[in-house]
């Protein structure tokens, strides 16, 4: 017994911060596969695959080695006429991460982790929001969107990725 216990404190153990960091790396992987976001241009994007749900990118800054953008569906949250889902999102080019900042699923991060939430509140709302993201990316190549499907788009007054005319994404 006590041998088993000498080897299993051998093992070194994984931290969540480790966790999330794995999971910025994981992101990344995806994303870059489905969209090679890292080189858009600044703009809307549509990616449309015929069923009727479409998936809207906004690349909102292109730096050296960051660029940061919205990723949402076209539906919209009837009580705050935000779009839901939606998540924002900010790459790291030199680290190959991908960072989920924010999201939106129904509620504010605000209604779920409090106005001032400790340390520890705030690692495990990341988590889950970076979790949410490689499931939402996962889901998004199973049904079959990509650069294939991707069209650079115009933006809508209303910052919701509203399509107001399409060209592909390469033109």
């Amino acid at each position: 017994m006590s041998l088993a216990v000498a080897r299993r404190q051998r093992i070194p153990s994984l931290s969540r911060f480790g966790w999330l960091m794995g999971l910025y790396a994981e992101n990344h992987a995806r994303l870059q596969r489905l969209f090679d976001v890292a080189h858009l241009p600044s703009g809307g994007y549509v990616s449309t695959i015929g069923d009727g749900l479409d998936l809207r990118i906004e690349v909102l800054e292109q730096h050296a080695y960051t660029s940061e953008l919205r990723m949402s569906y076209g539906l919209v949250d009837p009580h705050t006429g935000l779009a839901d889902p939606s998540a924002h999102l900010r790459l790291y080019h030199d680290a190959r991460q991908v960072e989920a900042t924010h999201c939106y699923a129904g509620r504010r991060w605000q209604d779920v982790i409090g106005m001032f939430p400790p340390p520890q509140r705030i690692l495990d709302h990341r988590l889950r929001m970076n979790t949410f993201l490689g499931k939402w990316l996962q889901y998004l190549a199973e049904r079959g969107h990509g650069m294939a499907t991707l069209q650079r788009c115009g933006v809508g007054g209303d910052g919701q990725g509203a399509a107001i005319a399409t060209q592909p994404a390469d033109a």
